[in-house]
């Protein structure tokens, strides 16, 4: 394919067709597929990131303050959104998954739906970490955020590991904060193997997590592109829907 299709009446059949042909499928997934299960984009207009700006790691260790700040904003944010279920995007993934067609799905965001959806767990690529637990970030124990917020409501104190009193924090990559090694080499693995890169509601703004469909492309790969905005991407593509990610991709997997 030479020239990307871009919506019509023609897209979502193109789109199954190719999915069907496919010998091993990479899933990336951004903001846009959760959107749909109204948890908003932070970085869109009106989102978040344009009413706080984000608290750097470098701040989160070195200060109390903004310590307590991002635990003001993380239970915010948590009782606003906690509600949010999968829709029928992430259950189109979760099929493509479990069903083998996809090695993996390579997510920038931080929700856990991917799961919740059904997707095996250690099939979800995570490149910017997980806000559904904390972590010590001394000895790196896992810590449930239920009895956190409980304590830092009655004290307002940030809290600190049971085990080493280290200082504990959402299992998220802040801004200033390292890359996980790990996560990014599955993902590049992920994305050589595949002959079919199917992108799903992400600006490919955010880098590096937006090069992995550029070196698909670059690998042979077909490159699909769902989002509902243009992105730098879409006149290298070889498929482009501009248009919501449950409607056309439960139609091509057949997933309500």
């Amino acid at each position: 394919m030479n020239t990307p299709i871009v919506d019509g009446p023609e897209a979502v059949p193109v789109l199954r067709g190719l999915i069907a042909g496919s010998r091993r499928i990479a899933i990336f997934t951004g903001a846009g597929i959760s959107t749909e299960s109204g948890i908003p984009d932070f970085r869109s207009p009106g989102g978040i990131w344009t009413k706080n700006q984000p608290i750097v790691f470098q701040d989160f260790l070195a200060s109390e303050e903004m310590r307590r700040e991002a635990w003001r904003r993380k239970m915010a944010i948590d009782e606003t959104f906690s509600s949010a279920k999968p829709n029928r995007g992430h259950r189109a993934v979760a099929e493509l998954v479990r069903s083998g067609r996809a090695g993996s799905v390579i997510t920038q965001n931080i929700d856990g739906l991917h799961q919740a959806s059904g997707a095996p767990a250690d099939r979800v690529i995570e490149l910017h970490g997980n806000g559904t637990y904390a972590v010590c970030l001394d000895c790196h124990r896992l810590h449930e955020l239920a009895p956190i917020f409980e304590d830092f409501k009655r004290s307002g104190i940030p809290p600190v590991c049971t085990v080493c009193e280290g200082i504990v924090k959402t299992a998220t990559i802040s801004f200033g904060q390292s890359m996980p090694e790990e996560p990014m080499r599955r993902a590049r693995d992920e994305t050589l193997a595949c002959d079919l890169f199917l992108t799903l509601g992400s600006s490919l703004s955010v880098f590096p997590a937006a090069s992995f469909p550029a070196i698909a492309k670059e690998n042979g790969a077909t490159l699909i592109i769902i989002n509902r905005e243009p992105t730098p991407l879409d006149a290298a593509a070889d498929l482009v829907l501009h248009t919501g990610i449950g409607d056309a991709l439960g139609e091509a997997v057949g997933v309500e």
